[in-house]
């Protein structure tokens, strides 16, 4: 018996108009104006670059300029100069892949280690990678770290951060926590040559810092496990030294960017050190959030310190301690964005927050912009400018204006199906993948 011809896409089958193709064939690789690099763009706070093409509202069916099957997982996708990279299952390993950027069609991909499985979701990899330069990292949820080329994926170098670290992942067993039962899904972030990674155990590597170029170690640091959030560096309260700042399983910690030195510390703890959120630096206040303890803001003070006949030279003494608390604005494994003095996110009954950085002070809600329940619920934030875009978990976009006195809907559209995605947005596209499919739509004609 005959079967009809099967005309759903497969991985690297790129769907759109023959006319497409050969005016997208035209686009030369050097004219893009913006990349978004790495998990939260940029600069790691969510934020589309200065002078980029932004939405004052939002088209009602944005056109799909390209979309490609794909493999199982949460990794978010990122662009860098012609290219897209993202990561997926196929045939049992995690998979590296770079697409190009303007019509989709793959280029090159490479296997970063076997896959995990465990309860959470369908096995596929978690953890996003990062560009920079001519270099792309890849971490899988067991702990392999790889640089490769940017232009064909051939290996630069590896580590593994068992053999290199003595760091053991054990999958959901017994009492394991953060990324040592869920996998390693805090993307590794790059400060200028230095490449900050949360290896994560008691060993003395719960941060670590590598030579980007090369994988050697400059420093690792403290015996926290590691927990499911990424890393950022910050200068706080616009002091130097530049700061790791980092959630791990035993809470929210800064280190010196150039030795590891540990600054300050804020113990958190919770359930299986769930600690997902990607901390957000205002000024001297550090925020975070977890499952259990609500969204929490840490106030880091410093001082200065004289010399002394053993240490001659006056140096800063940090310190942090938590300034306020609030379950009302409990986010579980969503990010929020900062935008000004204000924080906005998801919170625990499907609503849309404003608060005010300092005090934590709820300056407006808004429900019914996801119907997934708190424990699942999942919300992606980019600072457009003067505008937030949220994707929500079903797939929705909503534009809304970062305007702490009033919430202000600017325009709503359906993307893509089910997802927990951090899109990447770049010259006006936003690059999305759900269960099934990498999409690239267009929000700025």
């Amino acid at each position: 018996m005959s079967q009809p011809p099967d005309n759903s896409p497969r991985p690297g089958k790129v769907l759109f108009g023959r006319a497409s193709v050969w005016f997208i064939a035209l686009i030369g690789a050097n004219c893009f104006a913006t990349d978004w690099p790495g998990w939260r763009g940029p600069l790691r706070d969510g934020h589309v670059p200065a002078g980029s093409a932004v939405p004052e509202t939002l088209p009602q069916a944005p056109r799909q300029v390209w979309r490609i099957k794909i493999g199982d997982g949460l990794a978010s996708p990122v662009v860098a100069g012609n290219k897209v990279f993202y990561l997926d299952n196929q045939d049992e390993k995690e998979m590296l892949h770079a697409v190009d950027r303007n019509i989709g069609s793959e280029l090159w991909r490479s296997a970063i280690d076997d896959l995990h499985k465990d309860s959470q979701s369908a096995p596929g990899p978690r953890c996003t990678p990062l560009v920079d330069g001519d270099r792309v990292y890849a971490q899988s949820c067991k702990g392999e770290l790889r640089c490769l080329k940017v232009a064909d994926g051939t290996l630069d170098w590896r580590v593994n951060f068992t053999t290199n670290f003595q760091a053991y992942f054990y999958g959901e067993r017994g009492a394991a926590q953060g990324a040592h039962r869920h996998g390693y899904t805090g993307s590794p972030w790059v400060d200028n040559q230095r490449l900050i990674v949360t290896v994560g155990d008691t060993n003395g590597a719960g941060i670590a810092c590598l030579d980007k170029t090369t994988g050697a170690v400059l420093w690792q640091s403290q015996n926290d496990r590691a927990g499911n959030a990424a890393p950022i560096t910050a200068l706080i309260d616009g002091t130097e030294p530049r700061q790791v700042v980092a959630f791990t399983a035993e809470g929210l910690i800064g280190l010196n960017l150039q030795n590891g030195e540990l600054l300050w510390r804020v113990p958190l703890s919770s359930t299986y050190g769930r600690h997902v959120t990607t901390p957000v630096v205002v000024g001297n206040i550090a925020m975070v959030a977890s499952h259990q303890r609500g969204m929490i803001g840490a106030e880091i003070a410093h001082a200065a310190v004289a010399g002394n006949s053993t240490s001659p030279a006056p140096s800063t003494k940090w310190s942090a301690s938590v300034k306020w608390e609030s379950k009302e604005h409990t986010m579980n494994f969503a990010s929020p964005v900062a935008v000004g003095e204000y924080l906005y996110g998801l919170g625990p009954s499907k609503n849309l927050f404003c608060l005010e950085a300092k005090t934590g002070k709820t300056m407006w809600s808004k429900e019914g912009y996801t119907p997934t329940t708190a424990e699942r619920g999942h919300a992606a934030f980019l600072a457009l400018g003067k505008n937030i875009l949220v994707l929500t978990d079903v797939g929705e976009v909503v534009l809304f204006a970062a305007d702490p006195a009033e919430f202000k809907e600017l325009g709503r559209a359906q993307v893509c199906g089910m997802n927990w995605c951090n899109p990447a947005y770049a010259d006006g596209r936003l690059f999305v993948r759900d269960a099934r499919e990498l999409i690239c739509v267009e929000l700025v004609p």
